[in-house]
């Protein structure tokens, strides 16, 4: 089952600058708590709770909520989340609050992506044989779509020869018991779709 693409509407707060021409509807990343490193860390309920306040149009603290919505994020634990939505108070802009692990316009959460590459590079497992363990199975990506996650990561030729190594070292890391943390994010099997796609800058 395919997933749908980002449309030019995305935006993030990170690349904004004030007087920037902003889309109508613009996305914002819940950050990530300081626990998140814990196994029993939930990212889809935390992201749930959190409204962000500061608009990064006009600056101000004068975000509010603007209701609730249901989004596909599919992965071992999860299958609909509820985000939140948000609108400004002064410049009218509205904005879609996702957590971390579940991009926009995606159907599968970074954890299942995750998944997926461990058993696909590194238990050498067929693509029809890497999709992840989903909450709900009727879900189940085909291999066409674990390709694709992938070559997100690497387009390399001959194909994926930067992650392939990569990946093999990353496992030495974590049997080592070597700790990698980026912000609040630290390198584990479960999030290792979303460092790579940090870290290690694939796409020739």
């Amino acid at each position: 089952m395919g997933e749908g693409k980002p449309s030019s509407e995305r935006t993030s707060s990170q690349d904004s600058v004030p007087g920037e021409s902003f889309p109508c509807s613009t996305i914002l990343f819940i950050p990530l708590r300081v626990d998140s490193c814990n196994p029993a860390f939930d990212w889809a309920a935390d992201g749930k709770e959190q409204i962000l306040r500061r608009c990064p149009k006009c600056l101000c603290d004068s975000i509010i909520g603007h209701g609730r919505r249901r989004k596909q994020a599919h992965d071992e634990n999860h299958d609909w989340i509820e985000i939140h939505r948000g609108t400004c108070s002064l410049c009218h802009l509205t904005f879609t609050f996702l957590p971390v692990f579940s991009l926009p316009y995606t159907h599968y959460s970074l954890m299942a992506r995750s998944q997926a590459l461990r058993q696909y590079f590194l238990e050498h497992r067929s693509l029809e044989n890497a999709a992840p363990s989903l909450k709900n199975p009727d879900r189940t990506p085909d291999p066409s779509t674990l390709r694709r996650w992938f070559r997100s990561l690497d387009s390399s030729q001959p194909a994926f020869s930067f992650l392939r190594p990569m990946l093999r070292a990353i496992a030495d890391w974590l049997a080592r018991g070597e700790q990698i943390q980026c912000g609040l994010l630290c390198l584990s099997w479960p999030t290792l779709f979303p460092f790579l796609q940090i870290f290690w800058p694939l796409r020739l």
